[in-house]
This record gives structure tokens, C-alpha cells and sequence, in this order.
């Protein structure tokens, strides 16, 4: 369990009762109308806050405690409309929801990030317009724009057909959830630690998934040159040149690709190697555009070669059903992959002034940029028939399994 003083809690056990699902909008109607007045004092609060804060160097525990429930109030509700969890909330906030918030006791602070805390919060605030656009609090319309609403939307029509919500969109909205928390505790003046966007200590059980046949190897140190930082747009021009170039052959293989797995039910080797050395290099080449890593990418896609990388299985059987309606079995994925991308440009934003300034990488950026990579690979992977197993949209471990000396990432078994 890591030390921080804002943390997401998930207790839910992923069941789901199809008339709450289908009703949940309508159901989550009055907890939105008493949230909203709520946060009208809140705001009064938070003002009277940062003014005792800013003199006396801590946050008062009456003021403290109001605001942290109100926090954990809007955590709830979000998570019951989002469908990360099941029960109707509470009017109170108090602890003890499938998916609650922990908020450590009033701490020291420091004056001049108190006085500037606007303005520090400024990065945070774009990379919770990625993942909730906006916060918890401000649920509504727009949050069907970021991760958690896109998230929200395919888990409804997951949860109606199964009564069971994917661990993975629950996973999605939950490592959102987890960054609007430390956001709103940040501005709300009840801790001076910066949010985390490490989806890896978002939450406590963050799954391996060793069975998944695409999953991502990374073994980047977080250094940055800060020369080639600066020139990064630049010097990615020439192997996005040949990505776009090799694409170009990608798409005639992948529908060569498409007739033959579905007459054959696998993929052929050749056609797989081809493609999964496509989807590498593509992987590579994001990689070092939006700094998630450092070296430059070549132009082979070779196994192995890039600190961040697919790693990749060979051919498997197929369900030709899945084969042959795979265009539009991927629309969900591409989609939820392309509010991904979302996430990664803000990371490679901040994470360019970040390395330019340190000459590092933070590692809660990289890890949420390699996370978007992953999806993407799998997306894409999945499009392009090199597995029909889904890309799992939540979280997971950045270790791949030991492979035997003999076996390549190819190759390698589930």
C-alpha cells in the first residue's frame, strides 16, 4: 500500500443489477441535486480554508474533516453513476462505499504552495480533463468526454448484457476516480502532495495479466536527454515518415490477413510476423514522440530493440464469427483507445517541460503514457487480427513473464 494521503479504496465485487444499470441515470438524479448544493458551501469552506491554511500553515481539522467528506461524498456518486459500484449512496459521505476514498488528517503545509495553489494546480487540472474532464464533483454531460464516461458507456451495455460490470472499465473509471480524489484534496487545500497519475498505485490491486498475447515490456529509466527533448518533434519526423509509409502496406496485408484467418481460422505466420512488427514499431515510434521513452526508435520494429514495447504472441485459432465481424467488434476499443490518446498528448506535454527542466521523465506520466501505449497496441492488435482475445481497457502490470532462452516474445505462451 503506498504512503499517500489521498487514496482510492475498491471493495466492489463487479455484480450489477440490470434495472439499476438501466435506470442508473435517473436514479443518480437526486444525489446530483444535493451534491450541487453541498458544493455551493464547499466552496465558501474551501475559501475560509485556504485563508486559515495560508496563516497557519495546516489546514483546521473542522474545516479539514467537512471538505474530505464532501470529497468522498462526490467520489460516490461518481462511482454510482459511473457504474463502478453498485449500492445507492448515502447522503453523507461516509466511509464504507464499494468504492470509497481515504483522506489522511490535516498535515503541515507549505505557505507558498498554499498561496499559489491555482496555478500549481494548473497541469493536474489538464490531466483530470483527460481522464474525468473535469473532476468527480462536476459529473454531468461533459464526463462522457473523458476516460471514466467513455468507460461508463460501454460498461452500461456490458453490465445489461452479463449483470456483471468488466473489471476492466471498472478499473478505467477507478484509476480516474483516483486522480479526481487527489485533485480535489490538492485544491481543496487538505494536502500539499501533488496528484499521482501513476495508474500503477492508483489502485491497491492492480492486476499482471500475464494470459493477455499483447502486453506491454517496459524497461525505461526515466532519463531524458534534454537535448533531444526539446528537438523531439523534429526528430520524430523521419520514422513517422516511414510508420505512415508502412502502414500504407499494413492495411493491403491486413486484408489479406482478414480473408485468410477467416477461411483458415489463424492467422499465417508470415502475414502475423509482418503485422505484429508493424503494430511493434508503431509502439516505438509513439513511444519516443510522446516521451514515454528516450532512445531514438530506427526504423525495424525489431523485438527487443526499444525500452518500451508490445510484446507480441504468435498466430492462435480464431473464432471465425469474431473474424468475420472484427471492423465492427473493434469500434468500442478503437474508440476508448482514441480517449487514450487523449491522455498521452497531456502526458507528453507536461512531461516535455518536465524533462527539459529535470532531465527525467516523472514516473506517474510515463506509467500513464505506457498505459495508453498498451491499450493502443492491443486496439490495434486486435483490429488487425493478431489476436481475437479484447484489449482489457483497466490497468495492469508493466512485467511481462519470464521467457525460456529459447523462446522469443513472439513466441511465447499465455
Amino acid at each position: 500500500m503506498n504512503d499517500r494521503p489521498v487514496n482510492l479504496i475498491v471493495s466492489d465485487d463487479l455484480e450489477r443489477s440490470r434495472l439499476s444499470v438501466f435506470f442508473r441515470l435517473l436514479l443518480v438524479i437526486p444525489h446530483l441535486i444535493w451534491l450541487s448544493l453541498w458544493g455551493v458551501a464547499a466552496w465558501v469552506v474551501v475559501i475560509v480554508n485556504w485563508f486559515a491554511t495560508l496563516f497557519a500553515g495546516k489546514s483546521p481539522a473542522s474545516l479539514h474533516n467537512f471538505l474530505a467528506a464532501y470529497i468522498r461524498y462526490a467520489i460516490h456518486v461518481a462511482a454510482f453513476a459511473l457504474l463502478a459500484a453498485e449500492p445507492f449512496p448515502d447522503f453523507l459521505g461516509k466511509p464504507g462505499y464499494p468504492v470509497d476514498v481515504g483522506i489522511a488528517p490535516p498535515q503541515p503545509q507549505n505557505r507558498w504552495k498554499v498561496g499559489f495553489r491555482l496555478v500549481l494546480a494548473i497541469p493536474a487540472l489538464l490531466i483530470a480533463g483527460a481522464l474525468t474532464a473535469g473532476t468527480a464533483r462536476t459529473y454531468g454531460a461533459a464526463s462522457a468526454y473523458g476516460l471514466a464516461g467513455v468507460a461508463a458507456t460501454f460498461g452500461w451495455f456490458a453490465a445489461l448484457a452479463r449483470a456483471r460490470m468488466p473489471r476492466g472499465l471498472r478499473d478505467a473509471v477507478a484509476y480516474a476516480l483516483s486522480y479526481s480524489a487527489q485533485l480535489d484534496a490538492y485544491l481543496f487545500l487538505l494536502t500539499d502532495r501533488y496528484p499521482d497519475s501513476d495508474p500503477l498505485t492508483a489502485l491497491a490491486d492492480v492486476p499482471s495479466r500475464p494470459q493477455d498475447p499483447i502486453r506491454l515490456e517496459v524497461s525505461d529509466d526515466l532519463v531524458r536527454s534534454r537535448l533531444t527533448v526539446f528537438f523531439r518533434l523534429l526528430l520524430a519526423i523521419p520514422p513517422l515518415i516511414w510508420l505512415t509509409l508502412w502502414a500504407i502496406v499494413a492495411y493491403v496485408v491486413a486484408i489479406a490477413n482478414w480473408f485468410a484467418t477467416l477461411f483458415g481460422g489463424r492467422s499465417p505466420e508470415t502475414l502475423h510476423g509482418f503485422l505484429a512488427a508493424y503494430v511493434r514499431y508503431q509502439n516505438h515510434v509513439y513511444a519516443y514522440l510522446f516521451l514515454i521513452g528516450n532512445p531514438f526508435p530506427g526504423f525495424t520494429g525489431k523485438p527487443g530493440s526499444y525500452p518500451v514495447e508490445p510484446l507480441i504472441e504468435g498466430p492462435r485459432e480464431q473464432n471465425r464469427w469474431k473474424v468475420f465481424f472484427r471492423l465492427f467488434l473493434a469500434f468500442p476499443a478503437l474508440l476508448l483507445s482514441s480517449t487514450y490518446s487523449g491522455l498521452l498528448g497531456i502526458v507528453a506535454l507536461l512531461g516535455w517541460f518536465s524533462s527539459l527542466a529535470n532531465g527525467r521523465m516523472p514516473r506517474g506520466l510515463r506509467n500513464a503514457g505506457a498505459l495508453a501505449l498498451r491499450y493502443g497496441a492491443q486496439a490495434n492488435g486486435y483490429l488487425l487480427l493478431l489476436t481475437d482475445r479484447y484489449p482489457y481497457s483497466g490497468p495492469t502490470r508493466m512485467k511481462p513473464p519470464v521467457l525460456e532462452e529459447s523462446q522469443s516474445p513472439l513466441t511465447a505462451p499465455a
